[in-house]
């Protein structure tokens, strides 16, 4: 019976220690996404418009001259075709699961794009 006791705590640490494995290897993981996102900003990050690394506000005619990349953030007016017509690029939906309905774009979303266009 003691033994069966001390099986029990044995299993009862095994599983916290488990858990807490699993929590830290989670605060890591997402603490390394968060530093990746970061450093991918450059050195400038808040450039507030600036050319050199910094953040640029597209609007108006600059809009069409934004170079297509492999991760494309939808400005105002923009629709999954017009941005695969400009990127030459006819799998938009399938390569964005999370886009369910191709009617519902808006500005500041996400998307995958394979830019088929030379830039």
């Amino acid at each position: 019976m003691a033994s069966r006791r001390q099986h029990k705590g044995s299993w009862s640490l095994t599983s916290w220690a488990a858990a807490a494995a699993d929590t830290a290897s989670w605060c890591l993981a997402l603490s390394l996404v968060a530093l990746l996102l970061v450093c991918s900003l450059g050195p400038g990050g808040s450039g507030g418009g600036q050319r050199g690394g910094g953040v640029v506000v597209v609007r108006g005619a600059a809009l069409s001259a934004r170079p297509c990349e492999e991760i494309y953030v939808v400005a105002e007016g923009e629709t999954l075709h017009s941005i695969s017509d400009k990127c030459g690029d006819p799998y938009i939906l399938e390569q964005n699961p999370h886009v369910h309905d191709p009617d519902d774009v808006f500005p500041g979303l996400v998307i995958k794009i394979t830019p088929s266009k030379p830039r």
